[in-house]
Parts: structure tokens; sequence; C-alpha cells
């Protein structure tokens, strides 16, 4: 998967795209850590029961240049994408993954549209 600008999972309600107010400061204060390579990177488990470690990896991955970012919720494995907006049996799952976002677009990290 590439960087993008902008991006709109599956059947979410919103569509995310990065912040002209981005700072790195701010990314390290919101527990993103920095790798080998100089991108940012947060991998939280969506789950329903907390801390049961039952659930799906959401990892966002912002590069470098902080104008381009990764946005994907996958199965354990990391290698399939999972829709949790596709029903509400998911419910849960949504509204933590929206929690999460939105405090994200609240510190300037992220445009909501």
């Amino acid at each position: 998967m590439a960087f993008e600008k902008e991006i709109h999972l599956t059947d979410c309600k919103f569509t995310y795209s990065i912040s002209n107010n981005i700072k790195a400061y701010t990314l390290r204060d919101t527990t993103f850590n920095q790798t080998k390579i100089g991108n940012y990177e947060l991998t939280r488990l969506l789950e329903e029961v907390p801390n049961s470690g039952e659930g799906f990896p959401l990892k966002i991955t912002i590069n470098k240049g902080l104008d381009a970012f990764k946005l994907a919720i996958t199965d354990k494995s990391g290698l399939r994408l999972v829709n949790i907006f596709k029903s509400d049996k998911h419910k849960i799952l949504q509204d933590k993954f929206y929690f999460l976002m939105d405090s994200l677009v609240e510190r300037g990290i992220f445009d909501k549209k």
C-alpha cells in the first residue's frame, strides 16, 4: 500500500487527510514511534473486550515528510484488510476507531471530511 494524502476506508463514514498543522513532536506525544527510516507509526488493537487480545490491528504510518500516510485495519496476521464498517456486528470496534481518529483530529494530525 502506497502513502496517500487522503484515505477513505471502505464503508467508513469519513475521509481522513493529513493536517497542514501536523508536527513531529505531536506525533511523539500521541505515542507514534519513529521507525529506522524516519516514518512515524502507530499500532492499536481494536478489541471489543479491553485487554482480551482479540480484535483487529489498526496501523497508521505517516511518512517522514509528514505529508502522506497509510491507514489499515487488518486481520491478526496483518496480511488481509478487514472491513469493520460493513455491518453493525462490529459497532463497538467502529466506535473505538472513530474515538481514536477523533482524538488525532483534535491534536492536529488529521483532518476529517
